[in-house]
This record gives C-alpha cells, sequence and structure tokens, in this order.
C-alpha cells in the first residue's frame, strides 16, 4: 500500500463530511437576517476576533477607484460607555427611550476616512457596512448601523485621526423584527407593535420602472 494512503483516505473523508454537513447560509436568508437591532443579549460578549473577522471582509470588497480610504476602530465592552454617551438609537421610536435599559451594544466598529468625504468614499461606505453586517449575521451576531451621534466628542474620546462617518454596533440580538410589504407611497417608517418591530419594504414590483 502506498505511503500516505490512509492517512489520504482518511482527509478525504472527513474533508467530504465536513462539506456535506456544514451547509451555508444563503445571499437572501443573511439578508432577511440582517435587520437593525437596537437591542442586545448582554451575556453575549463579543470579542476582539469577532470584530477583526467582521472588519476582515474590507480586504475583500469593491472600493471605488480602488483608493480604500477607509480605517476602522473596534471598541469592546470597556470602552462602550464612551460610544453609549455620544449616539442615540431609534429616532422613529423616541417615546420608547431605545435602548433599554441592560440591552445596551457592547461593541462597535468606528468607520473613519483617510481623506475628505466625497461621493467615492461614500461609495466605499455603503459597500463596507453592508458586508460588514452581512459577515457579523453569518457570525450568528447582529448589528446597527448608526448615523446620529457626536462625532467631535468621539473623535476626541478615542483620539480618532479624523471624524468617524458612520458607527457601526455588534452583538447578539434580543428584539423580534419582521419586514412587511408596502406599496412606495405608503408610510416607510418602522413601528413596534405587541413587542414586534416592524419594517416596511417597497415591494417588488414597484422597485422596477417600466419601460
Amino acid at each position: 500500500m502506498a505511503d500516505g494512503y490512509l492517512e489520504d483516505k482518511m482527509k478525504s473523508f472527513l474533508g467530504g463530511s465536513h462539506k456535506i454537513n456544514h451547509i451555508q447560509p444563503s445571499l437572501t436568508t443573511l439578508l432577511r437576517r440582517n435587520r437593525s437591532y437596537r437591542g442586545y443579549d448582554c451575556k453575549c460578549i463579543v470579542t476582539m476576533e469577532h470584530l477583526r473577522k467582521i472588519i476582515s471582509v474590507n480586504t475583500l470588497i469593491s472600493s471605488a477607484r480602488n483608493q480604500q480610504v477607509l480605517r476602522f476602530r473596534p471598541v469592546l465592552q470597556d470602552e462602550a460607555p464612551i460610544i453609549l454617551e455620544h449616539i442615540r438609537l431609534g429616532g422613529a421610536l423616541k417615546e420608547l427611550h431605545l435602548p433599554f435599559p441592560g440591552t445596551e451594544p457592547l461593541a462597535f466598529i468606528i468607520i473613519c476616512s483617510t481623506v475628505e468625504e466625497s461621493k467615492y468614499v461614500d461609495i466605499d461606505l455603503g459597500i463596507s457596512v453592508q458586508s460588514m453586517l452581512l459577515r457579523a449575521t453569518e457570525m450568528g451576531l447582529n448589528g446597527l448601523c448608526i448615523g446620529a451621534f457626536e462625532a467631535q466628542a468621539i473623535q476626541t474620546a478615542l483620539n480618532l485621526p479624523s471624524k468617524p462617518l458612520l458607527i457601526l454596533a455588534i452583538g447578539k440580538g434580543s428584539e423580534h423584527i419582521e419586514l412587511t410589504e408596502i406599496g412606495a407611497g405608503d408610510s416607510k417608517a418602522y413601528y413596534r407593535k405587541d413587542g414586534i418591530q416592524y419594517v416596511p419594504k417597497v415591494r417588488l414590483d414597484e422597485l422596477i420602472i417600466n419601460k
């Protein structure tokens, strides 16, 4: 029997078994799960390894003019109070004062740029944020893109080289969120009813421009 025959067969068996049992979620599944969570399970601790894995998608994705100007500052539980002091969540549900006590996100990714913001930076920002949130979803985590924050205060507190463009909250979501189909002229504001958050999405036929 040739040298390494049994070893090769075992590797082949284990490799094949892994491929059969490890079913990756489809893009549609990831997109449906990738919702904006404003409440998190504080028992789930997000680590630096988690954030690095999420940020790593930026080494693979497209970039306008391939300039790759975005930079990322991971924030873990020890620095989370700094961020929480300067952000606002749930603008459409102000009466709820989100997040509820004990459900605050405790990990963040601060996104900055090495150049002044422009349409090309914004293109990269959109691609980057969606890709990172999909990676988080793939990992069994959830996230939220935060645009309402005090940029100068956060830059100063974390000694960042430039003002933040956006902030991602990362954690294990503790809310029930569902999509609901609407017409193009209907209200697009998300709302809560009986403990469920509903997110209106315009139906496909009204997104397509007819000839």
